[in-house]
Formats: structure tokens, C-alpha cells, sequence
């Protein structure tokens, strides 16, 4: 076990991260440390199990990989600090919530609210491909299927957690209860784009995000929709605005006492007071507008 630490700017509650993350995660509860095991970034052949906990302004991560690999802590770091959103300006993202009464009303619900990001692009990917046309609580069923029957499991801080497949182990992987076989396919394309760094999230992070959109729709099965949250949802980026997303439209229909639900440009101009937050402002109006009815 080896631990490392991200400095937090501006207010910050991890549990509200482990909140969003519940049903991906064996954790059904959050007991002051999350956990949960990913592919690593780079080559994405390292698994690693960490335990988050926050103290103070300090994000600390215990965490573990295979006997014998060796893995840069900063490496870690880096990919939890994208994970649990605390690489970006908190601060910042407070002062965008004053500025408009409707994220002021969910920063009142939820004052250290920030996103669960997607392991990684491969991840995401590989989630869409489970998750499609399906119940969410299905797609999380196969997804833990996956990880405990392919990946690697790893013990941390007590717990046992199963990472997905790595892409090679991926490219192994001929069936799965419970999945259609015309699904294999394209998780072992999944695999191969991962192997040749397609998916790197440095890489498409990089890019404009409708090339970046534009060039996963190449992957078998990923359409715009499924495209729009790989890069919006796990790249890490606080400042993309998908019009891919419907739910969003709904709720900004309801909060802000909108006639209709906006099209793309009623969208895009209500949505510019939320530079440059604008990812996260619409992750928060999804995740925390329940709330607002319980006030």
C-alpha cells in the first residue's frame, strides 16, 4: 500500500462524488473513504485499487496495483484528482453558481457538489457498449460481471475491488451472460483503438471535442450520443456543453420556467452565464435538482 495526496481549491465534499458513483460501486454507503479500482492512464495495462478519503483541502489516496508492478504515484494522482473532479477551481465554480439563481439554488442543496468523471475514455466506452439499449441497473450488472469474471481484483484499505479489463485482457474475452454476441466485437474494438492509444485522454482532451466526438463515432456502436459522454464525461472537462444529452433540456425547461424545453441555440445562450463550468453545470442541474423538491 502507498498513498499520495491532490491539494483541493474551493469547497469541496467528496461524498457527493461517492453519492453520484453509488451504483457503479460495491460501496452502498459512503463511510468517509471511497474506493474503487480503474485502468490507469498511459497504457492502460495497470490496474489500480484506491481509498479516497478528504482531509480539509487534501484529497488522500491509499492505493495498490499487482504484486511487482510498479506505477507513478503522481500518475495516480492525477487520474483520481480527474475522477473526483478536484482539478479544477472550486472557488471559481462558486462564483459562476452566485451568478445565476438557478445554480445558486443547487449550490444551496449541495454546496460541495462536484461530478464523477468516467475512469477513462476506454472505460466510458466500454460502458457504453454494456449500457446500450438497456436499464441502467442492467448495464451496471454486466459491468460487474466484466470486471469480477476478466479484470484484475485488487484489495484495498479492507476491500476487495474488481478493475475492468485491461485492453489486452479485453481483446481475450469471447462472451459474457448476458450480453448479446454481436456485442464481443466491439468491445474487442474498444480494445484494439485502447492498445493503439486512440483512447488516450491526454490525446483526446487535446482535441477540439467535435473532432474529438467525431473521431469516436468511427468505434463500432458509439453514435453522437454515446460519443458526447465519452468526451464530455470522461476526458474530465468542465467547460464542454453537449446538445446530446435530453434530460438536461428537461430539467432547464422546469428550474428556469421555460415554455418549452430550448433548442440548440436557446441552449447555448442560456448556458453561456455558465462559463466555464458549463459541463458541470448541467451534470448539477441533473443530479441535484431532485433535491430542490425535498427543500
Amino acid at each position: 500500500m502507498a498513498t499520495t495526496t491532490w491539494p483541493i481549491t474551493g469547497p469541496y465534499d467528496l461524498a457527493e462524488v461517492a453519492h453520484m458513483r453509488s451504483g457503479f460501486n460495491e460501496q452502498r454507503s459512503f463511510d468517509g473513504v471511497l474506493r474503487f479500482a480503474f485502468c490507469l492512464d498511459g497504457t492502460l495495462e495497470d490496474p489500480v485499487a484506491v481509498a479516497v478519503t478528504q482531509e480539509g483541502d487534501t484529497v488522500r489516496i491509499e492505493y495498490t496495483t499487482r504484486p511487482g508492478a510498479s506505477v507513478d504515484p503522481d500518475a495516480v494522482a492525477r487520474q483520481v484528482a480527474r475522477i473526483v473532479s478536484a482539478d479544477h477551481d472550486g472557488d471559481a465554480w462558486a462564483r459562476v453558481c452566485a451568478g445565476d439563481p438557478v445554480l445558486a439554488r443547487l449550490r444551496e442543496a449541495a454546496p460541495g457538489f462536484r461530478p464523477w468523471v468516467f475512469h477513462s475514455p476506454y472505460e466510458a466506452a466500454v460502458w457504453c457498449t454494456l449500457s446500450a439499449r438497456r436499464a441502467r441497473a442492467q448495464g451496471i450488472t454486466l459491468w460487474r460481471r466484466l470486471c469480477d469474471a476478466h479484470g484484475t481484483t485488487l484489495e484495498v484499505d479492507g476491500a476487495t475491488r474488481s478493475a475492468l479489463p485491461t485492453p489486452s485482457q479485453l481483446r481475450q474475452v469471447e462472451a459474457l451472460p448476458g450480453l448479446p454476441a454481436d456485442r464481443i466485437p466491439r468491445l474487442h474494438a474498444i480494445a484494439d483503438a485502447a492498445a493503439a492509444g486512440d483512447l488516450d485522454v491526454g490525446r483526446l482532451a487535446a482535441m477540439d471535442p467535435g473532432e474529438a466526438m467525431l473521431e469516436l463515432q468511427r468505434l463500432p456502436g458509439i453514435g453522437p450520443f454515446y460519443s458526447a459522454l465519452i468526451v464530455v464525461r470522461a476526458c474530465g472537462h468542465a467547460d464542454v456543453l453537449s446538445l446530446d444529452e435530453p434530460m438536461t433540456r428537461g430539467v432547464v425547461r422546469e428550474l428556469y420556467g421555460l415554455d418549452a424545453e430550448p433548442d440548440d441555440a436557446a441552449l447555448e445562450a442560456l448556458a453561456e452565464a455558465w462559463r466555464p463550468f458549463r459541463t458541470w453545470a448541467c451534470v448539477a442541474l441533473r443530479a441535484v435538482s431532485p433535491r430542490l423538491a425535498e427543500r
